[in-house]
């Protein structure tokens, strides 16, 4: 894969936290700052902001479906350096609900750091990250859709932010977990869109 070593989740918080300066900041400048090698840390930092309370603002589940994709590409591709469409990178993010989230997500990375080590790291090489890889393309073109039924988007990005934690501590079993939680995605949509 694109990025081998093992990086502490809570060190990609930290790296995003020290890229916040002013009202906003540009994607692009997180790019840098977590470096164009960086997959999985990328995948994991935009998926937490999916899933954070900044998920509130119009657009973000849709912008980070886009991201997510395309990282996703270009690791099925086995490119080692990232690229992304200067539409996306010149998006703004709000600084203030920006460090509001990271605050808000120390927590739960900080408890899922305590449970991962490295394990069934047969799972995080060729051919079988191919599966998930696949999955997670087919979910992210579901999630702009997801904007609108409630609860769904966050499971989505949940999703994708295990996968990408399990990439970063080598650890095989959160692969197995967002795989299996894939399957609570049509079940949320089906449930929160159609029912009652």
């Amino acid at each position: 894969m694109a990025q081998a070593q093992t990086h502490g989740l809570s060190d990609v918080l930290d790296q995003l936290e020290e890229t916040a300066h002013g009202e906003s900041i540009a994607v692009q400048e997180v790019v840098e700052k977590l470096g164009r090698h960086a997959f999985a840390s990328l995948m994991l930092v935009f998926s937490l902001i999916s899933l954070s309370p900044a998920s509130g603002i119009p657009g973000v589940t849709t912008v980070v479906a886009a991201i997510v994709f395309i990282l996703a590409v270009q690791m099925v591709a086995g490119r080692q350096c990232l690229w992304l469409p200067r539409f996306i990178t010149r998006r703004q993010l709000s600084t203030a609900k920006l460090c509001k989230g990271v605050g808000w997500l120390r927590r739960p990375v900080q408890a899922v750091e305590k449970l991962s080590r490295p394990r069934l790291r047969i799972l995080l090489h060729r051919p079988w990250i191919y599966l998930p890889l696949v999955l997670i393309l087919g979910l992210t073109l579901l999630m702009p859709v997801m904007e609108v039924v409630p609860t769904s988007g966050s499971i989505a990005s949940g999703v994708i932010a295990l996968f990408a934690a399990g990439l970063l501590t080598r650890d095989g079993v959160f692969v197995l977990i967002s795989l299996a939680l894939l399957l609570a995605v049509p079940v949320a949509v089906w449930h929160f869109g159609f029912s009652g």
